[in-house]
């Protein structure tokens, strides 16, 4: 009989085996055929990375506004000798302040200091962000033109208002027309209240210096303060002396509208009254009505009366 012997365990078997028999006999004396060992695995080497700190991406730059201000030049009406009388409109809405100049002709210095806001706030827009700001520069331009006081017609502007204040009957020596807006000059102001119901008014003038400040007219005592503390003039109720159909009395007493008539010093040139009136034309343009001011300062008030 042939005999063969298990090398993992020495178990004898006898006679001749099928290899599944041999392997069934094996597997119930406990024994296993030997397992290969496969080789150990050698890790391959990683490429070297180098460690870098993560940079979060930047945030997106702010959008930039590339829109042009609102800017609107107006043609309120002619004067008698077809000149355009222009109100230069300067943002789309919010509160509005109205600026006029020159309703006297002789007053050059008033259209200049006019001029020299419109060109600040073009170059200033954030100045009346969120509000609007109307410019007449020149009320009276056959008068700025000829140089004198008055119209074409004769007629003295500043006295042409239907104020409380206007003669029944005015006689010939009446500086202030037959009647209440007979003149073009009259009618282009009062087509530029109509379109924009301003919250508050300045009327820029001049006069001998001495008499200039800020003169008020209605509920604008505050408006009159704010701009002392800015240009040192003093907050005046009156200007001296009357004022029968005057712009200031129509405007302000009549219809409850905060104004200011801002009597420049009549001897200082144009560059100088710009200097002294620049930060108090902005103050009224940014001004909070209702807001306390407290009168201190170079800003005396003096003169009682109506006046302009």
């Amino acid at each position: 009989m042939e005999a063969r012997t298990c090398r993992a365990c020495g178990f004898r078997l006898v006679g001749k085996v099928r290899p599944l028999i041999l392997l069934g006999a094996l597997l119930l004396a406990g024994c296993t055929p030997p397992r290969q060992t496969p080789p150990p695995r050698v890790a391959e080497p990683r490429p070297h990375l180098p460690i870098t700190r993560y940079v979060p991406p930047a945030p997106p730059a702010p959008a930039v506004s590339t829109a042009k201000p609102f800017e609107q030049t107006i043609t309120l009406g002619q004067s008698v000798e077809g000149r355009p009388i222009q109100m230069t409109v300067l943002g789309a809405g919010g509160e509005t302040t109205l600026i006029l100049a020159a309703f006297h002709g002789n007053e050059p210095t008033s259209a200049d200091v006019a001029r020299e806001l419109i060109r600040h706030l073009r170059e200033n827009p954030q100045v009346y962000q969120g509000r609007r700001v109307a410019v007449v520069a020149v009320v009276n331009p056959d008068g700025l033109a000829r140089g004198t006081r008055e119209n074409a017609h004769g007629v003295d502007i500043n006295r042409n208002f239907p104020a409380g204040n206007f003669p029944a009957d005015p006689d010939r020596n009446y500086e202030g027309g037959p009647y209440p807006v007979s003149e073009r000059e009259t009618l282009a102001v009062l087509t530029a209240l109509r379109q924009l119901a301003p919250a508050r008014i300045v009327s820029i003038h001049s006069i001998r210096r001495g008499e200039h400040g800020n003169n008020y007219d209605g509920p604008a005592r505050q408006l009159a303060a704010q701009m002392g503390r800015c240009n040192g003039y003093p907050v005046l109720a009156s200007i001296g002396y009357p004022t029968p159909g005057s712009f200031g009395v129509w405007a302000g007493i009549d219809q409850q509208i905060p104004t200011v008539t801002l009597e420049l010093p009549r001897e200082a040139d144009a560059g100088t009254c710009w200097r002294e009136n620049r930060e108090a034309l902005l103050a009224a343009i940014r001004f909070q009505a209702g807001s306390p001011t407290q009168i201190t300062g170079p800003v005396p008030l003096s003169r009682t009366g109506v006046g302009k």
